[in-house]
């Protein structure tokens, strides 16, 4: 890492010294135990403006602190048969580790119909999968591995996907929307596999709707990313 990066570091870490002790707590969440690495998540999301980093930093723990993130994984979707529900039709789940040591995230998207419940409880339950990720999973991946992991690859399974997912796209951009500000820079890489004839179209409208990801993080193997075991 270059002198100017590592400046911006010392930068960004001298006015987080300077928040209020509530964000300081939470922040301790994020991070967990590694503060440097988290802060130049945000400065890459912000090209390396300090400036725009601290604010987005900031503006990310008062939401934390407003929507009670720190305490989201003690509440759960209630009541079970609810819970279920938007399990069932919301595919997501821990699929292994890459043999860097990521963990490996698979995603139906294809065959997530989230219909189930209202848009409140897919978003509270794709926030506590973000939680139990950044406070369970990937500690676990940086004590089995040796170093630290604070990314994930994401396998995008398109499998089942029709036309009628473009009417999710209103809550797929807000999951997006969610992301992208409170928790950048946490896929190390996109992989999209089974890919029907009809995702050129979805893709398309999301585009113009989602916020920009990075199309380099973005790929399509004929056989998906090589998983090691658990």
């Amino acid at each position: 890492m270059g002198i100017a990066f590592e400046d911006a570091i010392k930068q960004f870490q001298a006015l987080m010294d300077e928040v209020d002790e509530p964000l300081k707590i939470t922040f301790q969440n994020i991070h967990q135990g590694y503060p440097a690495e988290n802060l130049v998540r945000f400065l890459k999301a912000r090209e390396w403006n300090v400036a725009k980093a601290h604010k987005m930093l900031v503006d990310c723990l008062n939401w934390r602190i407003q929507n009670e993130i720190d305490n989201i994984l003690a509440k759960p979707i209630v009541p079970t048969d609810l819970y279920r529900a938007v399990r069932d039709s919301q595919l997501i789940g821990l699929s292994g580790y890459s043999k860097e040591g990521l963990p490996v995230i698979a995603i139906g998207v294809g065959l997530s119909s989230f219909d189930k419940a209202s848009v409140h409880y897919y978003v509270q339950s794709h926030i506590q999968i973000n939680e139990y990720r950044d406070r369970v999973i990937l500690p676990h991946a940086t004590k089995k591995y040796g170093r630290h992991i604070g990314t994930c690859v994401k396998v995008l399974d398109m499998t089942g996907l029709k036309l009628s997912a473009l009417s999710q796209i209103k809550l797929l951009t807000v999951i997006s929307t969610i992301d992208d500000m409170n928790y950048p820079e946490k896929t190390d890489t996109y992989y999209i596999v089974n890919v029907p004839y009809i995702f050129s179209a979805c893709w398309k409208l999301y585009q113009k709707q989602a916020l920009f990801v990075s199309a380099s993080t973005i790929n399509g193997p004929p056989s998906g990313v090589p998983i090691a075991s658990s």
